[in-house]
């Protein structure tokens, strides 16, 4: 079965499951680049050729940018989704030449002349300097550095607030699964009326929505990565493991009727 496609932006398609690239950075065990390439290599075979990562996820670039340089300009194209994540020291002072010197970082680290889509993050709206520093980045995309620009975790206040600006946002990266369905309220409708695309993540609860799970106790912290301490504490917030439990029954249900692992109807 082929992977569905959707288009961000025009002219610019991706596959609708984005692999990310959280788990390749510190904090989720030892990593072997080797093992980390040929999985990179699998994903696009299977038709997953959008890859999702951040200049502050460690080494991450510089592992995804190994394997572009050694696929060749005739392989199938692999769209890079990064992100800017000023260090929340620097919020009030951060400049055009602060931005410009990460991008080019993120050039460098991936070996590609223009990034295909950048997700700007920001820290604190205590620190109003987001609008400014997001039109640093569109002086980035004037310069040909950046194709697209996104953003990753903002409020539908501050979404509203950069696109008013001026700021050509084509997309929101959220956490948006049915442990979490907070973006329903406003954001949606809100990125729906702006034509902005919702990137999605959590929506597999970093393994959780699995048969692994089903009809299991609840596991003890600590876990063996930082995915699973997360998403553990969202099963917390949901409502705790009894309720999640009940939740992965139906979607045992649901995925039996449609001869689907679990996860795959999540």
């Amino acid at each position: 079965m082929s992977v569905p496609r959707v288009t961000l932006a025009p002219g610019y398609d991706i596959s609708r499951v984005i692999k990310g690239g959280w788990q390749l950075a510190g904090g989720h065990g030892a990593i072997d680049a080797a093992t980390a390439l040929d999985d990179m290599a699998r994903f696009v075979d299977a038709g997953i050729t959008t890859f999702d990562c951040a200049d502050i996820y460690t080494g991450v670039e510089t592992l995804i940018g190994r394997f572009l340089t050694g696929r060749g300009s005739s392989a199938t194209p692999v769209q890079v989704h990064t992100k800017y994540v000023p260090d929340r020291s620097t919020l009030a002072t951060c400049s055009d030449a602060d931005v410009s010197r990460a991008i080019e970082r993120s050039l460098t680290r991936l070996g590609v002349e223009r990034l295909d889509l950048v997700q700007f993050h920001w820290w604190d709206y205590d620190v109003p300097r987001y609008a400014d520093v997001a039109q640093a980045l569109v002086r980035q995309q004037q310069a040909g550095k950046i194709r697209h620009i996104g953003l990753t975790n903002f409020d539908t206040v501050h979404v509203e607030a950069l696109v008013a600006a001026g700021v050509p946002v084509v997309s929101h990266q959220v956490q948006y699964s049915l442990l979490d369905v907070r973006p329903a309220a406003t954001m949606v409708p809100a990125c729906e009326a702006r034509d902005i695309g919702l990137l999605c993540y959590g929506a597999l609860a970093g393994g959780f929505f699995s048969e692994r799970w089903l009809d299991r106790p609840e596991p003890p912290f600590p876990h063996a990565n930082r995915s699973l301490t997360k998403y553990h504490l969202i099963v917390a917030e949901f409502g705790g493991w009894a309720r999640f439990q009940t939740l992965l029954q139906v979607l045992a249900v649901v995925a039996r009727r449609h001869d689907e692992p679990l996860g795959a109807v999540a």
